[in-house]
């Protein structure tokens, strides 16, 4: 892996000097854009508005519009803004987990220690085991201020970011309707559903089955082979209530479907 930002994790009074490697990677398939007509690669190019001219990477810099006017920043301008924060993941306080909603998560990140701080980030991660405590703090990245915590995954620390309170959307905005509107009944039945289906969270069992499903589509259609279009079943009926369909839930077996057989 390719290490994407170096720095250190300041820790109270203790710098941790890290490496940051990302810790997903894509599964679904690379499909390339293509001109129709012939099947030619289509190409972006960064062009000049005005002179409709391509412009070279060396050339593009970035600028901000003050005044009717832009102002242009360099890499020294966004290294000035906060030069602690572009080289340390700052711890400002641990939290407890379970207190940070999902909706906050957004990137996974591993942080490898230089050999000089292995002794550091062998502590930091077995002290944030032993408390169950995660550690939130700030940090720059490709010039833009990221909230993340510090959490023990195995042998290795992991940096999560989460977004800031204000870039997360209002849900009063949303038509929902309010909880009076379910009947005891319809609750007793869904609550009896879930145990139902209740299991041991085993992340291992699912797969990226559409492009496992994409690619054997895509090799069938190389060899000139059709493929059927499934069935489609409808899930879900206006004209039944919630009861039955709830009801008939929980009288189907528990086995899983069994597969259709893909013509090909």
């Amino acid at each position: 892996m390719r290490a994407i930002w170096s720095g250190a994790i300041g820790f109270g009074l203790v710098n941790i000097p890290i490496k940051l490697y990302s810790a997903v990677q894509g599964s679904e398939l690379d499909l390339d854009m293509l001109d129709k007509k012939d099947h030619s690669n289509i190409k972006f190019q960064r062009v000049n508005a005005e002179s409709g001219k391509q412009v070279t990477w060396q050339n593009i810099v970035k600028g901000y519009m003050l005044n009717g006017k832009y102002v242009i920043l360099d890499n020294e301008d966004f290294a000035k803004a906060s030069p602690e924060k572009s080289k340390i993941i700052s711890i400002e306080e641990f939290v407890n987990g379970k207190d940070i909603d999902s909706i906050f998560f957004e990137t996974p990140y591993y942080l490898q220690p230089d050999k000089s701080g292995e002794k550091a980030y062998a502590l930091l991660r077995e002290a944030l085991e032993k408390s169950g405590k995660f550690g939130l703090g700030t940090y720059v990245l490709r010039n833009r201020e990221h909230l993340c915590v510090l959490k023990p995954l195995g042998n290795a620390i992991v940096l999560n970011t989460i977004r800031f309170h204000e870039e997360i959307r209002d849900v009063k905005e949303l038509k929902i309707p309010a909880s009076s509107k379910v009947k005891p009944g319809e609750l007793k039945m869904a609550l009896s559903l879930i145990d139902q289906l209740t299991a041991k969270f085993d992340i291992s069992k699912y797969k990226d089955t559409y492009t496992d499903s994409l690619m054997k589509l895509i090799k069938a259609k190389a060899k000139g082979k059709k493929t059927a279009v499934p069935h489609m079943r409808i899930v879900h009926s206006n004209t039944r209530d919630l009861m039955s369909q709830l009801k008939a839930s929980l009288d189907k077996k528990s086995t899983p479907a069994k597969k259709t057989k893909k013509a090909s």
